[in-house]
């Protein structure tokens, strides 16, 4: 199994060392010279060492040209001035004037992130150009340098290709050790969240700049074997085409795939060869090609090649969603490794006047708490406290305009987030923070190796690291994470990525835990899973808890702060903060309890409105949906409910179109729906509230009202006006010119609710509308729902079980994709036994 193992991992290599053998004889097939052999391997260098940027850290370059004329002018000058009939040492010299003028240049244009990262790139190799092109007497302008010489016995084609397919198999060799080192994989960590990164104790910028520089310096190497090759250095590599072509070919090949880049220059030469032939417009023919592999074929080459063989050999369909597989979590205490010792006796965080401001809102105004060691410290408040901007200004995402932060006696305030992260403090986030594109071990080892002495390691393979691995294992089972790790993080539910979140910012070994609604989006038996491991866990590693769900966190914490519009109300005791009529007022409401007592009259109609019959979705291999059939009535409220990945947003998600059904019926008023796309879907009356609410941030409230509407005046169900809609939610009245992105949580969720009614609407979907609201809120939400079922028809996913009970007439129970149960939701609010049959309680 071993050698198995060994030899997957070194195909790559092998398939590289195949393609280097066969290459001559394949451009001898061709007709072609050996010259054009080498130039295939030279520029298969360049993009392997562009690749670094553009596939590995997800920085696009569009002038990597620059550092290819830099190497072969630096070996063509060095030769020519100071070492005449040498090419090692002044391929040597090149490579440390490209290392460090990429290191100089790499300090500027890193600066700037996305789109202005590539511009830069693209401004400093227009400039190298006329500089290259403009100065005669070093560069030779447009005749170039000629007369680069190679040593005797490498003056025959033959003989150089095989020293550069020497030099490019120990390349090849070295970024292979690269890609799988602890820099490697954290390269990669950048390209799919560099916010994340920092927040698990790595500095970004560093490792930006030494991807820059190594990116360079391959590339500067395939300039340097290029001008011994036609013994000729000009300023065309500098030229913007030429860099447009280097990525064209990273693109073409497949820059997710390690040898996809080498692959795309072996396509371009040919292509280039043969088409050039024909027509002096073969850039022009070759640009189109490269526009279809970017609209159908994203992978390039290696994709299209997976495509086939996959038709070939196809896998075995996976039987159900990621989360299916995953095995019950691990109980008692956190292993001693992932402890930190405190540095000082005293309070292990200290909030000394914390104020920020953002433009005219004053969104945290002089906050003063301390937490203990060993102590569960609970931050509460209604939305739009200020409960999160605390925890930004703590973990520095943001910086204080006033006042201290104090870490074990030590202040962090001012500190970028990578030093607070390494100084102790680890956090989760309200919004589910991960590498989607990584699989789930591979997110939690990222934040075990943060601490780890072989995080800088250039060669080690970090998946053999023996620590290392013991520790992911260990972590993954404590969280309940194990049975799901090779599952990529992305495709997990909801409550996965929460799980997932939780489990990294522990794997940082944080002095102090910051866990922003860890239970939100989580089913009731999880919920309690996770609610007393977060309590065992306290009794080690501090924790400051944000959480909604005021019952469990009344039952879990030791102190209280509850803010409200940005100061504290209460810091004290729960009895302190639970006896305060202010609180009250402000936060707590009437409870859940009394909202699920209270009757609520039902108005369904007994005419079916939404029908499906067996219908089946997949992900990819995944089955998702299996045989789902169900009827929703006229006025009906329809409570989906289950356990994390069970296939609830799924299902939702087919309705509305975003998830194309593989088989199975769908009709809406008769109508069939089914593989409709999302737009029409709206358009015959179906309204839409996706979890996390994606409103359009800067738009204000009247603006994501109406964007959208006149499309939805269909005669498709009730008319739904502005003046309508405000009577539901008249707070938003108040808000209506205010942009989406300032508003508290509570009332972006009456923003997603009231964009989905607008137009013309007799259907509503409601994936967990109450996460993430105060109680006080959640009532009021709550009430709404009630008010509407008189006017449309609702599907209600939540794991706020008393609440989603309370207000459906039926319903749908879950299971692995499938229908376990459907009923009337009285059963289940008046039998407590079949609840905990049915829901798995």
């Amino acid at each position: 199994m071993m050698r198995n193992a060994w030899a997957r991992e070194l195909r790559p290599l092998l398939i590289a060392l195949a393609g280097l053998v066969v290459l001559p004889f394949l451009m001898d097939a061709l007709g072609l010279t050996m010259t054009t052999g080498t130039d295939v391997v030279v520029f298969a260098l360049a993009v392997m060492g562009l690749n670094i940027l553009v596939g590995w850290t997800g920085l696009v370059s569009f002038g990597h040209g620059a550092w290819f004329g830099i190497g072969a002018y630096a070996a063509a000058l060095i030769q020519r001035h100071y070492l005449p009939g040498g090419m090692v040492m002044p391929a040597v010299g090149a490579l440390v004037v490209v290392a460090g003028l990429s290191f100089v240049a790499g300090l500027l244009i890193l600066r700037r992130r996305g789109v202005y990262f590539s511009l830069l790139t693209l401004a400093f190799t227009a400039m190298l150009f006329s500089i290259a092109f403009r100065w005669t007497e070093l560069t030779g302008g447009e005749n170039g340098l000629g007369n680069v010489t190679r040593w005797e016995a490498l003056q025959n084609a033959n003989s150089y290709y095989m020293v550069v397919a020497g030099v490019a198999l120990v390349v090849l060799w070295a970024l292979w050790r690269l890609r799988r080192s602890p820099v490697g994989t954290v390269l990669v960590a950048i390209r799919e969240n560099e916010g994340r990164t920092g927040f698990l104790g790595y500095d970004s910028n560093r490792y930006k700049l030494l991807a820059f520089i190594l990116s360079a310096t391959i590339t500067g190497l395939a300039g340097v074997l290029s001008v011994y090759n036609h013994r000729f250095a000009s300023a065309d590599p500098i030229n913007l085409a030429f860099s447009g072509e280097l990525l064209a070919m990273v693109v073409i090949g497949g820059m997710r795939s390690f040898l996809g880049p080498a692959l795309g220059a072996l396509f371009y030469i040919l292509f280039r060869e043969f088409l050039s032939i024909y027509t002096a417009n073969w850039l022009l023919v070759f640009g189109i090609l490269f526009v279809g592999f970017i609209v159908f074929s994203p992978d390039g080459l290696v994709g299209i090649g997976r495509r086939v063989l996959g038709l070939v050999r196809p896998k075995p369909p996976a039987d159900a969603a990621a989360m299916a597989a995953r095995r019950a979590g691990a109980t008692g205490r956190i292993p001693a490794r992932f402890i930190r010792e405190g540095a000082s006796q005293g309070p292990v965080l200290v909030a000394q006047d914390m104020q920020k401001s953002f433009g005219s809102v004053r969104a945290v105004r002089g906050v003063s708490f301390t937490v203990e060691d060993k102590q569960l410290h609970a931050l509460i408040g209604p939305n739009g406290a200020g409960k999160t901007s605390a925890f930004n200004l703590l973990s520095g995402m943001f910086p204080l305009d006033r006042g201290h932060v104090l870490l074990d006696g030590q202040r962090v305030d001012g500190m970028p987030p990578h030093a607070i992260t390494r100084a102790g403090l680890g956090r989760s986030f309200q919004i589910t923070n991960l590498f989607p594109g990584l699989s789930v071990e591979e997110n939690i080892r990222l934040a075990v190796q943060a601490r780890h002495p072989a995080r800088f390691s250039l060669f080690r393979d970090a998946s053999r690291i023996a620590d290392l691995r013991d520790d992911t294992t260990e972590l993954l089972r404590w969280t309940g994470m194990a049975g799901v790790e090779d599952a990529e993080a992305g495709s997990l539910s909801y409550g996965g990525q929460r799980l997932l979140d939780m489990g990294l910012a522990l794997a940082t070994r944080p002095r102090i835990l910051l866990l922003d609604e860890p239970l939100a989006g989580l089913a009731a038996a999880e919920r309690e899973r996770v609610g007393d491991l977060i309590k065992t866990l306290s009794a080690d590693i501090p924790v400051l808890l944000v959480e909604h769900d005021i019952d469990r966190v009344f039952r879990m914490a030791d102190r209280v702060t509850v803010m409200a519009d940005g100061e504290v109300l209460v810091d004290g005791s729960v009895a302190d903060a639970r006896d305060d009529a202010r609180v009250q007022a402000v936060y707590l409401g009437a409870g859940a309890h009394a909202l699920a007592e209270k009757p609520r009259p039902s108005a369904v109609q007994d005419a079916p409105l939404l029908v499906l019959e067996k219908v089946n979705t997949f992900y990819g291999k995944s089955h998702i949906l299996n045989d789902i059939s169900l009827t929703v009535r006229q006025n009906e409220v329809v409570a989906l409910l289950g356990r994390n990945g069970a296939g609830k947003s799924t299902l939702l998600k087919t309705l509305i179109g975003t998830a194309r059904p593989g088989s199975g019926s769908i009709t809406l008023a008769g109508d069939p729906i089914a593989g409709m796309t999302p737009d029409k879907v709206a358009r015959r009356g179906v309204g839409f509230v996706p979890q996390g609410r994606a409103l359009f941030a800067g738009m204000t409230v009247g603006e994501n009202l109406g964007l959208g509407r006149l499309k939805r005046i269909t005669g498709a169900g009730v008319h739904w006006e502005q003046e309508r809609i405000l009577e539901y939610f008249p707070r938003l009245r108040e808000r209506w010119n205010v942009a989406a992105d300032r508003l508290s949580g509570g009332e972006q969720q009456m923003v997603a609710v009231a964009r989905a009614l607008s137009g013309d609407t007799r259907l509503l979907l409601l994936d967990e509308p109450f996460e993430g609201l105060s109680p006080a809120v959640t009532e009021e939400l709550f009430e709404t729902f009630d008010k509407l079922r008189q006017e449309v028809s609702i599907i209600i996913v939540d794991h706020h079980l008393d609440l989603a009970l309370a207000i459906s007439d039926r319903t749908v129970a879950l299971e692995r994709g499938t229908v376990q149960w459907s009923g009337e939701s009285r059963l289940l609010r008046e039998d407590e036994e079949l609840r905990r049959k049915v829901l798995w309680l």
